[in-house]
């Protein structure tokens, strides 16, 4: 079930140093939810996750590091995320405010203002996100 293809990839922020610390804080049972925006559904076409689907969380090498499996989604306002989840996302956070900071540095970066085709995007407190709780089915040994 964990070969390549058989599962779609999970992909937190770009690659990079922001992806490298979010796998390590998923395998390392830190981070247990994550935020995305409801528009990089829509503009990628995809359906949104379902729980109990499975997906490869991806390193910045590209490669598949573990099997996650979605435990809840829900859609909201960016204003109604609550502390529960905040700290759920393993990065240590300790209040909305600074989970909200950090998260809108992300969404008006410049990469991910170019992947919306957007250099203007900025998010408000009516702005929908999908956020998601998942856990690790299984670590994947990767070679090397």
């Amino acid at each position: 079930m964990t070969g390549p293809d058989a599962l779609k990839p999970y992909l937190l922020a770009f690659p990079g140093p922001l992806r490298d610390q979010l796998v390590a804080a998923v395998l390392a049972g830190e981070k247990v939810s994550t935020t995305g925006l409801l528009v990089e559904w829509q503009i990628e076409n995809e359906e949104l996750p379902e729980v109990g689907e499975r997906s490869a969380l991806v390193d910045s090498d590209g490669r598949e590091v573990a099997v996650l499996e979605v435990t809840e989604v829900r859609v909201l306002p960016l204003g109604e995320v609550g502390l529960r989840h905040a700290l759920d996302e393993g990065e240590g956070y300790t209040s909305v405010a600074e989970w909200r900071s950090a998260h809108e540095r992300f969404w008006h970066g410049e990469e991910m203002r170019e992947a919306l085709g957007d250099p203007h995007f900025v998010v408000d407190d009516s702005t929908m996100v999908v956020a998601e709780r998942f856990r690790v089915v299984e670590v994947i040994q990767v070679g090397g």
